[in-house]
């Protein structure tokens, strides 16, 4: 046997061995390529599709903190300072919130599916002020230390949930000032079956048929309605309401006009008018039902927004209705780094016709002439 001979045998040997023992080997998967969370840009910033499907989903919200003074109260019938608060005293008040939105949206063969939810989180620590959990007393959202305030779904125009009145949403709230409602504007909070129309040419309407809230739920199969028609072009807004109180068989309405002025100023003015007759028989409260809330027939706002630069912008808003209820509000807002805002506001209320046991019903200010403030740290994100 040559060496030659020597070296054929001893590699078909070992070939053998090896291939027997790869035969009893574990075999390990590739592993699968990793699935990147993709950006969705088809709603607007910040949104991403949700991972193995075509639905895009945006996350958001902010983090507050209000300190408030002063002797100003807030009203009950609607959400004074920023839509959201019940009373306050007169010494300092505290409230910490956590606020959590989503978005989502989805192309189907019927339209765009869409859903937004928004649910807050308050603690304060002034008893009373009717603020958090620790509270002794108290009205408004602050008196709860979470509450659902947005859980709607839409299919193409077609909304339904929980969701604000369309007597605030369609044509707007009243300026971008804290204490936006001492002449209190309408209700919020309601669940909503809506349809929105798109007519083009800067035309839109809505239809909403709602239950309403608290003492103003509907007492029947019969729902509150709310129709709106609006038309939208470069220089502003003109927008119209009307709603039907089914309780009470009342009508109330809203004409709006936004002015873009210039590209640092931008002007509104709004006013109100509404039937009282059953409201005031029944209830005794000034004719405030779940829409028209301000005192008599008619009131009337009216602010604006100027800004001096991409940081700062200045804000007001001057209420007024029939039971000569006057409110002024006006705030500077700054923005220090993008997403945190500073806001500082003064309010001033005269007390009409909240005399009596219709004052103590509807406000906590002492005075006839109340004036207090608030300064507002906010990271929106």
């Amino acid at each position: 046997m040559n060496i030659k001979s020597l070296l054929l045998g001893s590699a078909a040997a070992l070939a053998t061995v090896t291939g027997a023992r790869a035969a009893d080997a574990v075999v390990v998967a590739e592993p699968e390529p990793a699935e990147y969370v993709k950006i969705c840009d088809v709603y607007g910033a910040g949104y991403f599709y949700i991972p193995g499907t075509e639905t895009c989903l945006r996350i958001g919200g902010y983090i507050r903190y209000d300190i408030r003074g002063g002797d100003l109260g807030s009203f009950d019938g609607a959400r004074a300072l920023d839509h959201e608060d019940g009373g306050v005293n007169d010494t300092w008040a505290k409230n910490a919130r956590f606020n959590l939105k989503t978005w989502t949206g989805q192309e189907t063969e019927l339209g765009t599916l869409k859903t937004y939810t928004e649910t807050r989180f308050n603690f304060g620590n002034t008893a009373k002020s009717g603020l958090g959990p620790d509270s002794n007393g108290g009205v408004g959202a602050y008196n709860k230390p979470a509450s659902l305030n947005f859980a709607w779904i839409q299919l193409g125009g077609l909304r339904v949930g929980k969701d604000e009145s369309a007597f605030n949403t369609f044509i707007g709230y009243a300026g971008s000032v804290i204490a936006d409602t001492m002449v209190p504007f309408g209700s919020f909070d309601t669940n909503v079956i809506q349809y929105y129309f798109e007519a083009g040419n800067g035309f839109t309407a809505v239809v909403s048929l709602e239950e309403g809230s608290k003492a103003f739920t509907i007492d029947s199969y019969v729902p509150h309605v709310v129709g709106g028609v609006k038309y939208k072009q470069d220089w502003g807004a003109i927008t119209g309401v009307v709603s039907y109180d089914s309780n009470y068989e009342e009508v109330a309405g809203k004409v709006r006009l936004d002015v873009i002025a210039t590209s640092q100023l931008s002007l509104w003015v709004m006013g109100g008018y509404g039937t009282d007759n059953n409201l005031s028989n029944y209830l005794g409260n000034g004719g405030r039902g779940f829409y028209k809330q301000w005192y008599g027939h008619w009131a009337i706002w009216g602010g604006g927004t100027y800004k001096f630069n991409d940081k700062t912008a200045f804000n007001t808003q001057i209420s007024y209705d029939q039971g000569k209820n006057l409110g002024i509000a006006a705030n500077v807002a700054y923005s220090i780094v993008p997403g945190f805002t500073i806001t500082a506001e003064v309010d001033y209320l005269n007390a009409g016709k909240f005399g009596a046991a219709d004052f103590s019903n509807w406000t906590s200010a002492d005075k006839k002439s109340s004036i207090g403030g608030v300064v507002r740290f906010q990271r929106s994100f």
